[in-house]
């Protein structure tokens, strides 16, 4: 019993623990990064279309403004020949970097090849992995065209320095960055270190006076902030998902805790009648479930510690499907995290001590010495406990209810709908035996008759047992019916988005994001095809707004256009006004994060500067939670210029066949430029597979809530085989066959295990329409349709009874191996 209930909170406490480790080390790594490249500088300048004249930067270094200044380009790139692995292309002015960022301390650096020929210098451990030396040649393809530098050195990544976030790093020329990323004349943004104080306004007064044409100043940790802000909706919902795991594993301690007193009630009693307070006992229970809470905790953080390892892949995988790239090397074994994790396990042992404690001290000896006074309080309190249920649900309505759009609360209305549900299980059993008693009798005589009557009869540890395996399947059920309709609802999406044969654009960095621009050249020889019958463009650019740096959809418009994207709100003329007016509209996410809607305006820095866009509709969008604005592309390029082309999608004229289509779009590329055709049906497959790996971690955290859950059936089954093998004893001595006792102990636990399963059902569904329209409402803005199938529920119930049958296969087989004589001899 002690090494089960150690090991359910174990596993809880490692989930919480590897979770958290994970999410601190994918943050962790990315503070690492941003910190690198900005060095000490303060603000950055920065352009409306995302990228500004190199001019502006010679024209601020010149005006003797009196504040340090550093260029710099940023981009990624593949590596062919190791493994296609993503690399971020750093290009700085190593003359002025030292007095603003660092990147380059040596005094061993060649700096006339540095700023002369393609040089770079590599990631040590960058080199190391993919086996680069000094004065190799190192071929990379950048937006599908072929590049080539040269290996001119190694940046060491130091503990204690700033490039310890250089990971995966090639760090070049602001001019052989140009060539490189074809940003000629260009620059991605330009750090500034500004004193603090009067002073430091002053400067940046004297800097905004000087910037025109679109140029903002802004502080650096504001981008940062902006890109954590991605990931935080992520990060919250595994977390509230691994503190499943650990209040199932409360229910473990609470068996554990009550079978001890149960087991110790004589001892208990005669302590009572010698004089010992109730304080006392009380203290006693507790003080004895934090000697199995403690080691129990600390065993969780060192399996937490290797759950991260095998997380951080996972984790990493969604944050560069979705987000922005991402290079983890190892988990970060933060102390602050781990004690969380050992203060969360040591608090959960506690708070599932206390009602047992309780039970120990609120009745009289007498009762206490009275072997059945327990189940008879726990029949007499279930009723009570259905009445208390009223409380948790209307806190949880409230929650919901009054808490606007923050995601902890609305997990805390979840978390209250469970504990209603756990109030109310004591008596849903006792109605679901006395159904149980009836079928099973029908089916199986007297002995289906005894195992469900013994359900009942042992209530207070089969019911919190049944509790535990009932939540954990309901969770497992909610979560399947959330990314079922998802997957549904995306499906659907896709289907009507993607109305075009055939889809072109360079190899993505990351899959979500179209940073990467096809040559206008090659775009228009693709357009112009034979067998091409109509195309359009996309294309993604950062802008600058009123609410920050968000992302742009620039689109070309057409008769398609109406089919493929759904409007939420917004009149169909819009279409048709979309080339000629200022107006634009938002993504869904988008509009319910900022609460702007039809009717708002958005302001846009632009070179002519300031200028108003009216919102006039919210579309449905489900390929960016973080949100997108959508512009025409004549729009954009009236206000802001030339925004590329990230895709082209392409009808294919009546006969050809989309594999045509696709060869000559490879023919007239070679050689040119890497470019990814695919047909519709891929790319939708290539989404659905992206939507896949993106809940692959929610199916881990998931199966580890049935294993702490299955725990918590075999423990309690094994507290009944020891408490009852007096009354196992008994049936073997008045005839009852091994086999029989197999029947009678595997009835029982398929008896809850159903009992559970059927359970789950009505909590699961809540639990899964608060998923969709509460939490995921609140962490992404999306709306969601929802999908029930009904086969969803008869495998949930299967799985319930499944895992409870298995639990009781060994306390089965102890069970069955009780000699009669020595179980009925007093001591």
């Amino acid at each position: 019993m002690l090494l089960l209930s150690i090991s359910g909170v174990a596993i809880g406490v490692a989930v919480v623990a590897g979770i958290d480790l994970t999410n601190h080390s994918a943050s962790r790594a990315f503070r690492l990064s941003a910190d690198a490249v900005t060095g000490t500088a303060t603000h950055q300048i920065v352009a409306s279309s995302g990228e500004l004249p190199d001019s502006v930067y010679v024209a601020l270094a010149t005006a003797r403004t009196g504040v340090r200044l550093a260029p710099l380009i940023e981009g990624y790139a593949r590596l062919p020949s190791c493994d296609r692995r993503i690399v971020r292309i750093i290009g700085i002015d190593p003359l002025a970097d030292g007095e603003v960022r660092g990147l380059v301390r040596r005094t061993d650096l060649d700096l006339g090849r540095f700023l002369s020929s393609r040089t770079a210098l590599v990631d040590r451990n960058l080199a190391d992995q993919c086996g680069l030396e000094a004065d190799q040649a190192l071929r990379m393809r950048i937006d599908g065209i072929e590049k080539e530098v040269t290996v001119g050195g190694f940046v060491e990544a130091s503990e204690g320095g700033g490039n310890k976030g250089l990971t995966g790093v090639l760090v070049v020329d602001i001019s052989t960055g140009q060539e490189l990323l074809s940003m000629a004349g260009s620059l991605s943004r330009i750090d500034v270190r500004i004193a603090e104080g009067d002073a430091g306004q002053e400067d940046i007064t004297l800097l905004t006076s000087r910037l025109r044409g679109g140029l903002v100043i802004q502080r650096s940790d504001s981008r940062t902030q902006v890109v954590g802000d991605m990931t935080r909706a992520f990060e919250v919902n595994l977390s509230a998902l691994s503190l499943l795991a650990l209040m199932v594993g409360m229910f473990l301690i609470y068996n554990t805790i009550t079978f001890s007193v149960v087991q110790r009630r004589i001892l208990i009693g005669r302590l009572r009648a010698i004089g010992v307070s109730r304080r006392q006992v009380f203290l006693m229970v507790l003080l004895e479930s934090l000697l199995v809470g403690l080691p129990a905790s600390i065993v969780g953080l060192a399996l937490g510690v290797l759950l991260s390892k095998g997380l951080i892949g996972l984790a990493t995988q969604t944050i560069n499907d979705l987000y922005f790239v991402l290079t983890v090397s190892s988990v970060d074994l933060s102390p602050a995290v781990l004690l969380k994790a050992l203060a969360l396990g040591v608090l959960a042992t506690s708070l599932s001590a206390v009602p047992p404690a309780m039970e120990a001290t609120s009745v009289d000896v007498a009762t206490v010495l009275r072997s059945s006074s327990l189940e008879s309080r726990a029949r007499l309190d279930a009723r009570r406990l259905a009445v208390f249920a009223i409380g948790p649900l209307m806190v949880a309505i409230a929650l919901i209810a009054l808490s606007g759009k923050s995601v902890w609360t609305g997990y805390a209305g979840l978390f209250f709908v469970i504990v209603m549900f756990v109030l109310l299980t004591p008596v849903a059993v006792t109605v679901g035996c006395y159904f149980l008693r009836r079928i099973f009798g029908s089916a199986l005589g007297t002995l289906g008759r005894m195992a469900a009557r013994a359900i009942v009869a042992s209530l207070s540890r089969t019911g919190v047992a049944i509790a535990a395996l009932a939540v954990a399947v309901a969770a497992t059920l909610a979560v399947g019916i959330m990314v079922n309709s998802f997957r549904g609802t995306v499906e659907q999406w896709l289907s009507y988005t993607l109305q075009a044969d055939v889809y072109v654009q360079p190899p993505r960095v990351i899959a979500r994001r179209g940073d990467s621009l096809i040559e206008a050249a090659l775009a228009e020889e693709l357009r112009g095809l034979p067998g091409v019958s109509d195309s359009y463009s996309v294309a993604h650019k950062a802008i600058q707004t009123d609410l920050g740096t968000v992302d742009a959809v620039v689109i070309e418009p057409g008769p398609m256009t109406p089919r493929t994207f759904r409007l939420r709100s917004g009149s169909e003329d819009l279409w048709t006004r979309l080339e000629d007016e200022d107006i634009l509209l938002l993504s869904e996410p988008f509009s319910y994060r900022h609460d702007r809607g039809v009717g708002g305006h958005i302001e846009l820095t632009t070179p002519e500067g300031i200028r108003r866009f009216r919102i006039a509709g919210v579309y449905v969008d489900y390929a960016s939670d973080v949100g997108t604005v959508l512009m025409a592309r004549s729009t954009f390029t009236r206000h802001l210029g030339d925004p590329g082309i990230a895709g082209l999608a392409l009808y294919a004229t009546q006969g050809v066949a989309e594999s045509d289509l696709i060869r000559q779009i490879e023919s007239r590329s070679a050689g040119r430029q890497e470019l990814v055709a695919q047909s519709n049906a891929a790319l939708r497959g290539i989404s659905l597979d992206i939507f896949d790996r993106t809940f692959a971690i929610t199916s881990v955290l998931r199966l580890l809530a049935i294993v702490v859950a299955f725990i918590g059936v075999l423990s309690a089954l094994m507290a009944l085989q020891l408490e009852r093998s007096r009354e196992i004893a008994v049936l073997r001595a008045n005839g009852m066959s091994v086999g029989q006792v197999w029947g009678y102990v595997s009835l029982q636990t398929g008896g809850m295990g159903l009992l559970a399963g059927i359970l789950s059902v009505p909590l699961g569904s809540v639990l899964a329409l608060l998923l969709i329209h509460v939490i995921n409402r609140r962490s992404f803005g999306w709306t969601l349709e929802v999908s029930l199938d009904p086969a969803d529920m008869v495998y949930t119930i299967l799985l319930a009874t499944g895992a409870a049958i298995l639990a009781g296969l060994y306390p089965s087989w102890v069970m069955s191996r009780i000699n009669p004589s020595s179980a009925l001899r007093y001591e």
